[in-house]
């Protein structure tokens, strides 16, 4: 059994320090026993500082306290983060909420009137092509689309997209031309900006927008009487056909995006805030963009998703942002038709 004194050499680490005309010693709460020091081995140039625990102070309260203070330093920095954690975050959402409330609105030289014909004539524009123009192309080309395969099928929808969208932006390029130039804040189009964070937090949206889906069939379920068509986008899923499916990807992850982005959020959108207040805009022209889908089981979430498109792409005054927001949500429709 090792004695009570104990040289300085012989504990597990020392200090050394010069002092000028005194002596130091330091005592504090180390060891659970009282410690003499020979220092008939220190060097008479050096000093060396050890951590004993005073005689006079109880060694079971000492514990306790030593204990308190540990337990104290390892939980208050995981309140204090938590607690700094949820005040960023509310920050966060407070700067989301004031930019979309507060914002500025867009400076509109077009009335009312330029705002219905340009809606008007490209939902036309949408219908007359895609019903009527490219079967008339393709009937004259001897084929129609129920004959087509699979990949024949898809590569149609493809095309008859394209010429839908394009038809589309030579109206709005034909309606707006008198008034050009416009500002810059106008179809602005880049890929630069801190447009991440939002597409992100749009993203944390889609469970709620499927959701939204089965409220609204709940609500307004599908008659029994009527028939049940099955999709040639879900023929082709059935049938497993990678070529079709990569096309029709195209058409709702691409096409689909380009084209609504630029007429409900680049033109609707913005010319909307002439009149009203942005959030008022942003509820409006989300309504708008549901019903132009022509499908009341999907109002509620359409509606819901042109809100969070129209909150993304107010913050950013930026299209590339609220098109990349679209394209996911429209792949992760594709993806789940496809389980």
């Amino acid at each position: 059994m090792p004695s009570a004194s104990a040289t300085i050499s012989s504990l597990p680490f020392s200090l050394s320090l010069r002092l000028r005309n005194s002596r130091a010693r330091l005592l504090c709460l180390a060891t659970s026993s009282p410690l003499s020091i020979n220092l008939s081995t220190l060097p008479k140039k050096e000093w060396r500082l050890l951590c004993l625990r005073h005689e006079n102070v109880p060694s079971e309260n000492n514990g306790s306290d030593s204990k308190d203070e540990l337990a104290r330093d390892f939980v208050k920095p995981k309140v204090d983060k938590s607690k700094e954690l949820n005040e960023n975050w509310l920050l966060t959402l407070h700067k989301i909420i004031s930019s979309i409330i507060d914002g500025e609105p867009w400076a509109v030289p077009w009335t009312a009137k330029t705002i219905v014909q340009v809606m008007l004539l490209w939902i036309a524009s949408f219908w007359f092509v895609g019903s009527w123009i490219v079967p008339f192309l393709a009937s004259m080309a001897g084929f129609r689309k129920e004959s087509l395969t699979y990949r024949g099928q898809a590569l149609y929808s493809l095309l008859t997209d394209i010429a839908e969208g394009v038809v589309g932006i030579v109206i709005l390029h034909r309606c707006l031309a008198k008034f050009k130039p416009l500002t810059s804040d106008w179809f602005k189009f880049e890929l630069k900006g801190n447009w991440l964070f939002d597409v992100s937090l749009g993203c944390l949206m889609f469970p709620v927008i499927n959701h939204l889906s089965q409220v609204n069939l709940n609500l307004l379920p599908v008659l029994q009487s009527s028939p049940v068509t099955v999709s040639s986008v879900e023929q082709s899923i059935v049938a497993r056909d990678p070529v079709a499916m990569a096309l029709y990807a195209m058409v709702v992850s691409v096409c689909a995006p380009i084209w609504e982005e630029i007429v409900f959020r680049g033109f609707l959108l913005p010319s909307l805030t002439k009149y009203m207040p942005l959030w008022s805009a942003i509820l409006v022209s989300s309504v708008a963009f549901a019903l132009a889908h022509f499908n009341i089981q999907r109002m509620l979430p359409l509606v819901f998703l042109g809100i969070v498109m129209g909150a993304v792409f107010v913050r950013s005054k930026n299209l590339f942002p609220s098109m990349l927001l679209h394209s996911l949500w429209n792949a992760f429709v594709f993806l789940d038709l496809m389980k």
